[in-house]
């Protein structure tokens, strides 16, 4: 089974900017959820060009909410949060995707077999792999998707 990395692919995208605020990337998230009928977690960041910027997942977000310092100052209850979650909210919000969004892209071509795209997943426990042909964003491999594929060629043995 020669399965690529294009046979697997959502080649229907959706894209932020580096100059959306975080709670404009979090309604997008939404949005694009509601119309391809599935939760979105993350999506590519692109420049006006739609070159690949960065990546920005949920994960990015709830890094930033976390109190960065909870280490040095113990545990999360020796912490006061009342009233901490509006104010992060708050600051959160205004952000920009390009500050806090992932720049060190692990991207993969469309002839890369399916197996070394779960591999690749697993090793660096990646959601999802952006998949570029000739500098150009051309899908995405979700690793749900992924999953999908490998089910139902398993259950048809």
């Amino acid at each position: 089974m020669g399965t690529k990395a294009r046979d697997v692919m959502d080649s229907h995208f959706h894209t932020l900017s580096p100059q959306h605020t975080i709670a404009e990337a979090v309604r997008l998230f939404r949005e694009a959820g509601h119309r391809e009928g599935k939760r979105i977690f993350g999506m590519m960041v692109t420049d006006d060009d739609g070159r690949l910027q960065g990546m920005l997942s949920m994960y990015d977000i709830l890094l930033f909410i976390r109190p960065k310092h909870v280490h040095i100052w113990g545990e999360m209850e020796d912490i006061d949060i009342e009233g901490l979650l509006e104010s992060i909210f708050r600051k959160a919000a205004a952000i920009l995707v390009g500050d806090i969004m992932t720049t060190d892209v692990v991207t993969i071509g469309p002839d890369t077999h399916v197996m070394m795209v779960l591999d690749l997943m697993i090793k660096k426990h990646i959601r999802r792999l952006p998949v570029l042909e000739d500098d150009r964003i051309v899908g995405m491999v979700y690793i749900s998707d992924l999953f999908s594929y490998f089910f139902k060629n398993l259950s048809q043995i």
